[in-house]
C-alpha cells in the first residue's frame, strides 16, 4: 500500500456500511480519501473513528446525489481543483429496492436502481479516469459487485423478489471486462477490479427483511473492505480482475 500514501481516493457510497468500512481503512494506510453520499454528516462522523496511532489520511465529505450526472461531475471537478486528482475510485454505491419486477407503476424504483447501480459505476469510472489519464496515473477502479452478478440466488419463500437488482449487478460484471479492454486499448497500466461479495450485514436490507433471513451467514462490512485493500495492494503488474467472497456456510 505504500505506493498509494497520500494520493486520493474516491469512495461512493461513504456513509455507511461496506463503504464506510472502506473509508476507514484507506485512511489508516494513510491515503487521502473523499467520501461521496446523500448522507454528508454520516462521512463527517468517521472522523471520530479514526485511532490516533494510524497513518491518518485526511477525509473530505462531499454531499452526492449518484443518480445526478451535475451531481457526479461536480464531485470530480472539486477534486480536481482542490486535490489535483483521482487516484483510486471505488464504486461502492448501490441500492435493493422492496419490489417484484412485474408490479405495476414500479418504474420510479426500477429506474432509481439501474441509475445508482449501473450508471453512477459508468459515470464515476469515466471522470476517475480521464483525471488519471491526463496526469499519466496508473491508478486503480474497484467496483463493489455481487455473487449476485454472477449466479441469480434463489431464496423463493424465504426472501421478496430480487427483481432488478441481479440484472444491475450482471451489468456491472460485464463492464468490468469491458472497462480492462478500453484500458489496455488506450495503452494505460490503470487496473479494474470486481469485488463480489455473498451477503453483508448492512443497510441495504432493511429490518423486516433482515428478520426474514436472519439465519443466513453473513459477511461483515471489514471483510469486504479487506477485499479492496488486498486488491490495491498487488504489485503494479498484477491485476485483480475478479473477486468472490462468501461467507462460510452460504448456499445460494
Amino acid at each position: 500500500m505504500d505506493r498509494w500514501n497520500e494520493k486520493t481516493a474516491v469512495v461512493t457510497g461513504a456513509s455507511s456500511g461496506i463503504g464506510a468500512a472502506i473509508v476507514l481503512d484507506l485512511l489508516k494506510a494513510g491515503v487521502n480519501v473523499v467520501g461521496l453520499a446523500r448522507r454528508k454528516e454520516r462521512i463527517d462522523a468517521l472522523r471520530e473513528k479514526i485511532p490516533a496511532n494510524s497513518a491518518n489520511g485526511k477525509l473530505y465529505a462531499i454531499k452526492c446525489d449518484l443518480t445526478q450526472e451535475s451531481d457526479i461531475k461536480s464531485a470530480f471537478n472539486w477534486i480536481e481543483s482542490n486535490l489535483g486528482g483521482t487516484d483510486i475510485l471505488v464504486n461502492n454505491a448501490g441500492i435493493i429496492k422492496t419490489m417484484n419486477l412485474l408490479d405495476p407503476n414500479n418504474t420510479d424504483n426500477l429506474r432509481e436502481s439501474i441509475d445508482t447501480n449501473v450508471l453512477a459505476v459508468v459515470l464515476a469510472s469515466r471522470e476517475a479516469f480521464q483525471s488519471m489519464k491526463k496526469r499519466h496515473i496508473n491508478g486503480h477502479i474497484i467496483h463493489i459487485n455481487s455473487c449476485a452478478g454472477h449466479k441469480i440466488p434463489y431464496f423463493v419463500g424465504m426472501y421478496p423478489s430480487f427483481n432488478i437488482y441481479p440484472s444491475t449487478k450482471f451489468a456491472v460484471t460485464a463492464m468490468t471486462e469491458v472497462m480492462r479492454q478500453e484500458l489496455q486499448n488506450f495503452g494505460t497500466k490503470i487496473k479494474v477490479t470486481s469485488i463480489s461479495p455473498g451477503a453483508v450485514k448492512t443497510e441495504i436490507f432493511k429490518p423486516e427483511i433482515l428478520e426474514l433471513i436472519q439465519n443466513i451467514p453473513f459477511l461483515d462490512p471489514e471483510d469486504v473492505s479487506q477485499a479492496v485493500m488486498y486488491a490495491l495492494a498487488t504489485r503494479e503488474h498484477v491485476q485483480v480482475h475478479e473477486l468472490i467472497i462468501k461467507p462460510i456456510g452460504e448456499h445460494a
